[in-house]
Formats: C-alpha cells, sequence, structure tokens
C-alpha cells in the first residue's frame, strides 16, 4: 500500500491527516415512500433477498444483478456494473445499507454504493478519498486511525490564538478530525473554514515575507537609464507603444532606476506586446552599460525571440546573441565567450542560459517569459549569475484583477489589456467533428496564401481526433506536400525545421501539440482547428487562439467537439468573450478546490485546501492579518506561523 500512496504523495503521518475527502456521501436513509421519484438517489438498510445471479457479459463489460428487501418491506431489482467484488462481499439473508438511483420504470436500482450492516445514525456522512485503485477504504481507513491517534497531543496549532478567536476557529487538529469523521455537514464547514484560513494565512504572511526581503535588496552603485537616448530608441521603432505598453514601461524604468531590485510581473493576452516591452527595456539597461539574459523555455520561442530582438535593435549598437542546446558545440564556445566578456548585451536562450559554464560580464537585468514554466530555484540560478540584477517575469495568463495583490504579493504588477493592432477579430466556432465548417475555413485561408494551426491534445493517441501523428497523416492526405508536423519528442533540429516550413508557407498548415501555445508567433495565421478541446483548460485555449489574427486581420478559431452538454457549457465561455481575465476567472471558477489552474501550467500557487476564487474573502482577510503579524514579528504567539511562513517564503522569494 505504501508504494501506491506514494503517488499520491502521501508519505508521512502528516500527508495521511493532510489527506482530507475530496467529497461526501451521504448514508442518511431517504424517508420511505409508496414509490420513489425516477431517477431519485435513495439510500435504503434492508436484507439480501436470495443468492447473486449469474453475472452476465457485454463484451468487457460485466453485470450483476440481485434482490433487496428493505425493513418497510419494499423489493428491489438491483444492478451494479463491474463489481467483481459483490461475489465475496455478498451473504443471503445479510443486512447491508444500499445507495442507489432508483429507476422508476423497472422498480429497479443501479448500485452506487454498498456497505454491510446499518449505519450510525450519528456518522451519516462518509468521506470519499482520490486513492490509487488499489488502495480500499477497507485498508485506508484502520491507517488514518492509526495516524490520528499517534498524532493525538503532537499536532501544534499555527494560526495565533487571536485569528483563532477572532474568526471561531477550530485547532488544527479538530479540524483535520472533522474534516474525515463528521457528524453533519456544518462539521465539515467548520473545519473547512479553519484549514483554508490557515493555507491562506501562510500563503500571504509567506508572499509579504519574500516582498519585503527582495525590497531590502540594495543594487551596487550603476550608472542611471540615459532617457534621452532610449526615448530616440522607442521612437525608432516601427511600432507605436500602446498607452498600456507606456505605462508598463515607465513602471519598470522607475524600478530599475530605484536603489532596490526589480521584481516586477508583466502579464497580459498573447498579442498585446509584452515583447515590445522587453526589447525597451533592454534596451534601457543597455544605456547603463548592463548585459539582459532574456529567459524561454523553448527552442523555438528563443529563436523567435532572437529574431524578433534583432529587428527591434537594427541600426544600434546592442549585439543580441543565442544560447539555446542546439547550437554546435564551436559556435556555444563562440557565444559564451562573447557573454563573459561582454560582447553580446542581450542574450537569449533556454536553460542553458543558467547552465554552470555561463559567465556574465556585467549581467543587469533578467527577464523570463512564461514564467510559470520555471521554477524559483531555475531563477535564482539566473539571477545568481548577476549581482543583485532587476527581474522582469512576463506572463500570457491573466489573473483576475481581484486577485492580483493577492496571489502576487511579493510582486510589483504591470497589465497589458489593448493589443497594438487594435481589436482582434477572430471568430470563434464550436462545431462536431466532420463539420463543413473547418474543410471551407482551410481552404479559404490556404487561398489567400494564410497559415492553418491544427491543435490535438496528444502526440499519438487512441481516438483520431485527440492525436497529432493521425491529425497530421488523414490532412496529408487532404493537402499533399502543404502540411508539417511539430511535437514534444521531436528533437530541437526538427522543431525548428518545421517552424521554418510553416512560417515561410513552405508547409501552410501545421499539425501540432499545444506546445503552439507558447511562442509560435506568425502574423499569417489566421485560423486553427483544435481537437477535442475539452483536453484543455480555458486559458490555454483562449492563449492557443492568441496566436491567429495577430496582424489585426478576420481570423477563425474553431474547435471540434462531440458538443455533449458538458462541453458546451464549459466552451461557452470562449464563445462569448475574449477577455482573457474573464476567461481566467472561469477558468478557475469550474476547478475545484485543490485542483486549481492545473496551477502547474497557470502560473498560480497551488493551495491544499483553499480555491482562490470561491475563497477570496478568507483570503482578503488573511493577508490584512499577514500584515499584522509582520508589523509585529517579534512577538512570541507569532513565532509557529512565522517559521511556517519562512520556509514557505524561501520557496517564494526571488533574491
Amino acid at each position: 500500500m505504501n508504494a501506491a500512496l506514494l503517488q499520491y504523495g502521501i508519505v508521512s503521518e502528516r500527508d495521511v491527516l493532510e489527506h482530507i475527502p475530496r467529497r461526501y456521501e451521504n448514508y442518511a436513509l431517504t424517508p420511505a415512500k409508496a414509490i420513489y421519484e425516477d431517477k431519485e438517489r435513495v439510500v435504503v438498510y434492508g436484507r439480501l433477498k436470495g443468492p447473486l445471479a449469474h453475472p452476465l457479459r457485454f463484451g468487457a463489460r460485466v453485470l450483476y444483478r440481485f434482490y433487496f428487501e428493505s425493513q418497510d418491506g419494499a423489493s428491489f431489482l438491483v444492478e451494479a456494473w463491474n463489481r467483481r467484488y459483490l461475489g465475496n462481499f455478498l451473504e443471503e439473508g445479510a443486512s447491508y445499507t444500499l445507495v442507489g438511483i432508483y429507476e422508476k420504470r423497472r422498480h429497479a436500482l443501479a448500485l452506487v454504493n454498498i456497505v454491510k450492516g446499518p449505519i450510525d445514525p450519528r456518522r451519516t456522512l462518509r468521506p470519499v478519498y482520490s486513492l490509487p485503485a488499489s488502495v480500499s477504504m477497507r485498508t485506508y481507513l484502520p491507517l488514518l486511525k492509526r495516524c490520528f491517534l499517534d498524532a493525538k497531543g503532537r499536532t501544534p496549532d499555527v494560526v495565533p490564538p487571536e485569528f483563532s478567536r477572532k474568526y471561531r476557529l477550530l485547532s488544527h487538529f479538530d479540524a483535520l478530525y472533522k474534516a474525515h469523521f463528521p457528524s453533519s455537514y456544518e462539521d465539515v464547514h467548520q473545519a473547512l473554514r479553519t484549514l483554508k484560513y490557515e493555507d491562506a494565512l501562510v500563503f500571504s504572511l509567506a508572499t509579504q515575507m519574500a516582498r519585503k526581503a527582495n525590497k531590502s535588496l540594495r543594487k551596487d552603485r550603476r550608472r542611471r537609464i540615459d532617457q534621452e537616448k532610449l526615448g530616440r530608441f522607442v521612437a525608432s521603432l516601427p511600432y507605436k507603444m500602446t498607452p498600456d505598453q507606456s505605462r508598463a514601461v515607465r513602471e519598470a524604468l522607475a524600478d530599475m532606476d530605484s536603489p532596490s531590485v526589480m521584481y516586477r510581473l508583466l502579464q497580459g493576452d498573447v498579442g498585446t506586446g509584452k515583447t515590445l516591452v522587453a526589447g525597451v527595456l533592454s534596451f534601457a539597461n543597455y544605456t547603463r552599460s548592463e548585459q539582459t539574459a532574456f529567459l524561454v523555455p523553448t527552442d523555438t520561442l528563443a529563436h523567435q525571440h532572437y529574431e524578433t530582438l534583432c529587428g527591434f535593435f537594427k541600426g544600434t549598437n546592442v549585439r543580441v546573441g543565442l544560447l539555446v542546446g542546439s547550437l554546435a558545440p564551436a559556435e556555444r564556445s563562440a557565444t559564451l565567450r562573447d557573454i563573459a566578456d561582454g560582447t553580446i548585451d542581450v542574450v537569449v536562450g533556454t536553460h542553458a542560459l543558467f547552465s554552470k559554464g555561463v559567465e556574465y560580464a556585467y549581467l543587469g537585468l533578467a527577464i523570463i517569459d512564461e514564467q510559470h514554466k520555471f521554477g524559483v530555484d531555475q531563477r535564482s540560478r539566473l539571477l545568481g549569475k548577476g549581482e543583485h540584477a532587476d527581474l522582469l517575469l512576463m506572463s500570457a495568463t491573466p489573473i483576475p484583477r481581484t486577485l492580483t495583490l493577492t496571489i502576487y504579493g511579493d510582486l510589483d504588477v504591470s497589465s497589458l489589456s489593448s493589443f497594438p493592432s487594435g481589436k482582434r477579430q477572430v471568430g470563434t466556432f464550436l462545431v462536431k467533428p466532420g463539420s463543413a465548417l473547418i474543410k471551407k475555413t482551410i481552404d479559404g485561408s490556404l487561398e489567400s496564401g494564410h497559415r492553418v494551426f491544427i491543435v490535438a491534445p496528444t502526440i499519438n493517441g487512441a481516438d483520431e481526433d485527440s492525436s497529432v501523428l493521425k491529425r497530421a497523416a488523414a490532412f496529408k492526405r487532404l493537402y499533399p506536400g502543404k502540411v508539417t508536423m511539430m511535437h514534444g519528442r521531436m528533437d530541437p533540429l526538427e522543431k525548428e525545421a518545421a517552424s521554418l516550413a510553416f512560417r515561410t508557407g513552405l508547409c501552410p498548415i501545421l499539425v501540432a501539440t499545444s506546445l503552439v501555445e507558447v511562442g509560435l508567433d506568425v502574423k499569417e495565421a489566421d485560423a486553427m482547428v483544435v481537437y477535442d478541446p475539452t483536453h484543455f483548460s480555458l486559458s490555454s485555449l483562449h492563449q492557443l487562439r492568441g496566436r491567429i489574427g495577430r496582424d489585426g486581420s478576420p481570423a477563425s478559431f474553431i474547435m471540434v467537439s462531440e458538443e455533449k452538454e458538458e462541453d458546451v457549457e464549459k466552451l461557452s465561455v470562449l464563445l462569448h468573450t475574449e477577455d482573457g481575465f474573464k476567461i481566467a476567472e472561469e477558468d478557475l471558477r469550474l476547478r475545484g478546490p485543490g485542483e486549481i489552474a492545473g496551477t502547474k501550467q497557470s502560473g498560480l500557487p497551488d493551495f491544499r485546501y483553499a480555491n482562490v476564487i470561491s475563497d477570496f474573502k478568507i483570503f482578503e482577510c488573511a493577508r490584512d492579518d499577514a500584515a499584522s503579524i509582520l508589523a509585529s514579528e517579534g512577538r512570541l504567539e507569532y513565532g509557529p506561523i512565522s517559521e511556517r511562513a519562512k520556509k514557505e517564503s524561501k520557496g517564494s522569494t526571488l533574491a
């Protein structure tokens, strides 16, 4: 069992206690009725009437049937699919509590759950856990009870007493116990209130500690930015900056000229011009005779940013370098030499930028694109290449405005919401497989000299619609000589070749996984077809949509789905808005506690109990309480929460 639990991150006694139920099954008996409503969930207590019938096989599925008589005298046919354990579990004449969905036409119950014997009326709520298939509740429950016995009296409270009294919170031990063994839904509510507040308070205090540590760092003496030279550079750019971009540049320049090290996040939708802001700040850094390192997650994006920055700095003395894993040894050695002696002013690259052999002459600014793709340790290793270098993080996953202060408490934030080319004209459609709109849109794009993205969620899935390899084969038959392919198992040179064929129009159709979400900027792309869109988060789909129509011309974003009711509800958000902040908020709302964001992909922090949308009020209170704790850090009763937050802040601070 230990090896199986390890896959779920359950290693220690604490992990067992803090792995709270994902939901609760209510075993309170349904009041007896002459007849139940069709599809009604019912809980009945009674006995097995006759033996288990011979199972019926339907291919890989097996149907088990038996008759059950409730204590009220009602008899039911009970049906259960694929419940092999019933053969050993059921005993003729024995008593059980049964949960099922009533089917009025046949007076039958579809089995949901069954428990031997009666249920204690004080314990009618039964927890349901996310556990490995090999770990049953019968084996997990004794482990859970043993951990509680061992932990009693040894589980410290980290929330200071004054806040526990203020919000009428439970002790940490009692909150965990009531979460696992509730007598009522009120027990569950009070337990989660306590655990969520603790989550929020530790996080808020940790981010504020990180911010304090960041702000306390002082740069060594540096030249100030040459505003006159910077002004001439901005005027020479082929693009006029939007008001959002101008404001973001002003905010960052003020940080860069201040005595404190800059820790700023620049967030905005795909296409709002974050790269231009980064280019202007890189030039500003150049005017103070310092180097800029521009870190990106993929070779493809590195090549693209390299070309873009070379275009920005054409006609200036700024020298741009490229450092990626696919460089030939001689080319890499020359680039490392030029970085070390200061010949290169701006270097764009992947993880190679912070590898062991890279030395900078004077790193003054680190820019990290798609910041959530990099861990704190990786950011720190890059910053460690300089002496208190300024830091700009960039993200194309917008966070709802109301959450910015809470989520990014350790950073200053600039946001871009307007598009340099004006309002984008991207039509969004939801169609069924085989829709005539797909071919019509692709044909129209090709006839007008544009490019088309085809996106599927897996490289080689069983379903043709979800497989890049199968989709590519199908489109190559339809459009011979016009299709190229890109996915994560290809080596960097293969990806770059596919990217080049697509960008130049040699192959105007690119079939790919969602890796095109990050960094493939092709102005001529005016159509995208996404298969199996429910495999992606709304924010990911919105980022994919941002890859087309970037020159302001009309574009089409087509999602291909079977249009199940739950799919339509989710995807309709994209049909009705292009506001990335609203989409991010809806994306979070649709996810349950503990699964925020695919937080690993969205850039949001991961919480054990709290949900940053539904529990926002708790976070607001915790943020204010954390500020008062930080202002009186020396108080004895603040010791436990401060120690816990310090451990967390080591993972948050970028110093």
